[in-house]
């Protein structure tokens, strides 16, 4: 995951930092590191990774158009 693609994704379900960290249980300024480009344990990626997947997002890899996220859709 990539520092804009936290940023956007959280933009996308209308996330403060606050609710990420809480969501994924670290800290804001953990966030804030990780949507600065800062290094982070990879297991503390993970866990923003997932609070955000959990929350309904999916992320888009490099495929010629760049890196993004977009909202899951809902189940029926």
């Amino acid at each position: 995951m990539l520092p804009v693609q936290s940023r956007m994704a959280r933009a996308a379900l209308g996330m403060g930092v606050r609710d990420l960290a809480s969501a994924a249980k670290v800290s804001p300024d953990t966030v804030a590191r990780l949507e600065r480009g800062e290094s982070l344990y990879p297991r503390t990626v993970e866990a923003i990774r997932a609070a955000l997947e959990s929350a309904g997002v999916e992320f888009i890899e490099e495929n010629g158009g760049g890196p993004g996220v977009r909202l899951r859709k809902a189940a029926p």
